[in-house]
């Protein structure tokens, strides 16, 4: 593997960029955890055609669907009857519109049976019954998420069992049939020792890409490793980074490691995933590298022959990574994005919040990486909480803009059952253009 040297490549400056948009979206939506906006568990904010759509809770604990046209600024918005255990903030919403229009929404778990609805009509925000997909493995779910293919079915991934002890499901909708079918009961299979923490995304050509590292314990301090598989038919057979078969399912022993990670060294859990026009993957998330206790993002990447690693921030806080439920670290976890430039060159585009920097969003851009220097950006002037990045991923293909769910809210440190002592604060979304010079 090519190690590239763990330091930042370059000197922090501000981009010369236009200052974000907000668009308010809702006045009272739950504040006292970090469930409406964790980041690379969920789909929260989408794109679909002409409308963008949105998916968090009220202050009430309702969940809310929001749309709006993307010729306007307006968001309608509709409260549902459905509810969620606010104060876990591992149940968070995700969201898809298949081919045919409708929309699908799964919510509120956390090792609990499968809570899952669609739209009656095309286009509506009004939800059916809640009702199975497949019935099979659907009584333990935690971290649900949907990905839209290119023909317009959906693939629905989700953890089996519990952290430490998890297998990955992965269904399939079919807009004709309107039916569901499991693909694999156990795609990645934890064995009874481990689970693995996920991220996924789908490339241009329709590519179906998983990164993840393991964790063999409740305690996030067992994260290890970084691991990562690839399907070009759907999820039904999955391969290394160089086409290389893998026997289903994978396991500890037969998986792909793009980076060797050991336990205690604060690596946060999911990674997040993507890649770029031709289809190579970019992993990132932080830990620290051997010898420190300070915490970095890092960019983990395949160029088609290789995998390699690099530093994209250079911070100085050290703190550490341990324990049980949800955590409030002083940094959250980060959201990686890549385009093209009209130089034809790899840009790179890493958004998270930093205590350090008054608990702002921050943004860090690469606009060549070949010539690895990293710029950085404050997206707010006031703190947003213990807010974390979940990203439009169309918007970003389509447009080039980086449209995110913004909410100032707080997380109790290692609690996922008592509330902070702030139950509402506005949501909106936020807009940044990258700049095209």
């Amino acid at each position: 593997m090519k190690i590239v040297p763990l330091f930042f490549l370059g000197v922090v400056t501000a981009l010369a960029n236009p200052t974000p948009r907000t668009l308010p979206l809702y006045a009272e939506a739950w504040a006292g955890s970090s469930v409406n906006v964790l980041a690379n568990q969920s789909s929260t904010l989408i794109t679909e055609g002409n409308f963008q759509y949105a998916a968090f809770y009220a202050a009430d604990t309702h969940l809310v669907l929001a749309r709006r046209a993307l010729n306007e600024e307006k968001w309608e918005t509709r409260k549902t009857d459905y509810t969620g255990n606010v104060a876990d903030a591992h149940n968070t919403v995700s969201i898809a519109v298949d081919g045919a229009g409708y929309l699908h929404v799964a919510w509120n778990h956390h090792a609990n049976a499968l809570k899952y609805a669609r739209s009656k009509e095309p286009g509506s925000l009004e939800l059916g019954p809640q009702t199975a997909m497949t019935g099979l493995l659907e009584s333990s779910v935690t971290y649900p998420m949907f990905f839209r293919q290119p023909d317009g079915g959906l693939l629905f991934l989700y953890r089996d069992g519990r952290s430490g002890k998890g297998n990955v499901v992965l269904n399939h909708y079919n807009p004709q049939t309107r039916e569901w079918r499991q693909v694999h009961e156990n795609l990645i299979d934890g064995e009874g020792a481990r689970s693995a923490y996920l991220a996924a995304t789908i490339d241009p050509q329709g590519t179906f890409h998983l990164a993840w590292n393991w964790r063999d314990s409740g305690d996030v301090a067992s994260n290890h490793d970084l691991c990562y598989a690839k399907s070009a038919d759907g999820g039904q057979s999955w391969t290394t980074s160089n086409g290389t078969p893998l026997k289903l399912p994978i396991t500890a022993a037969t998986a792909e490691y793009a980076l060797r990670i050991p336990q205690n060294s604060t690596l946060m859990n999911p990674p997040s995933l993507t890649t770029d026009a031709t289809g190579h993957p970019f992993i990132a998330t932080y830990w620290a590298p051997t010898g420190t206790t300070v915490p970095q993002f890092h960019l983990v990447r395949y160029d088609g022959t290789q995998w390699s690693v690099a530093a994209i921030t250079q911070r100085t806080q050290s703190f550490a990574l341990q324990g049980t439920a949800t955590k409030h670290p002083p940094i959250s976890r980060g959201v990686i994005l890549t385009r093209q430039s009209a130089r034809d060159a790899t840009e790179a585009y890493l958004v998270y919040r930093d205590d350090k920097r008054g608990g702002r969003i921050i943004l860090a851009a690469c606009d060549n990486l070949a010539f690895p220097v990293w710029h950085e950006q404050e997206l707010t002037t006031d703190s947003v909480g213990a807010w974390e990045p979940s990203v439009d991923a169309a918007q970003w293909k389509l447009f080039g803009q980086i449209h995110l769910l913004v909410q100032t809210v707080q997380q109790q440190d290692g609690n996922d059952s008592k509330p902070a002592d702030i139950p509402q604060s506005p949501i909106s979304t936020l807009i940044w253009k990258v700049s095209t010079e």
